[in-house]
């Protein structure tokens, strides 16, 4: 069931935030760290069509937090860029991932003209209820839109909590 997959999962937190070390690793529910790519599922329902995303950037945060693709493990980390942390403008949606999604680097878009940007979907669950970074969701979509991002085109998923009060009365 949908209730029992949000209790398979927590965080466990290394380093201070705001610094270089750091990181959000998930956990299973044996306590055992796992890797969001490769360990846990794409879907939470599938018959429901409901997936499972991880949020990186709470709502009202402006750390700019995304998935390590290099680190084992895969924990989540604050950008860096030239060698500073970065942060963004206040995140109103959470900003996370659809796991084992790719956009394919390979690939033009035939309506975007680009290729993809080489990192999983990009969800932004638009639901009433604060997250927090490596919190694992149910969703179901809503619909999705394409950016082009320095070249590459880099989709968004529009999807809420499946607890929200609003999840019923939208499709």
């Amino acid at each position: 069931s949908v209730a029992s997959i949000m209790c398979e999962y927590k965080t466990r937190i290394v380093g201070a935030p705001y610094s270089k070390e750091y990181r959000t690793f998930i956990e299973n529910a044996q306590g055992k760290v796992v890797s969001p790519f490769h360990d846990i599922p794409l879907y939470a329902d599938k018959e429901k069509n409901i997936f499972n995303m991880v949020v990186e950037i709470p709502r009202w945060t402006n750390a700019k937090l995304e998935i390590s693709k290099e680190e084992p493990f895969n924990p989540i980390k604050q950008d860096e860029k030239k060698g500073k942390l970065r942060f963004v403008r206040n995140c109103f949606p959470h900003h996370g991932y659809i796991w084992n999604t790719w956009e394919d680097p390979s690939e033009t878009h035939p309506d975007t003209k680009a290729a993809g940007d080489n990192d999983p979907l990009d969800a932004i669950e638009i639901g009433e209820h604060v997250g927090y970074t490596g919190q694992v969701k149910q969703v179901k979509v809503l619909g999705t839109f394409a950016l082009l991002d320095e070249g590459e085109t880099d989709w968004k998923v529009v999807v809420i909590d499946v607890n929200d009060a609003l999840a019923p009365k939208l499709n």
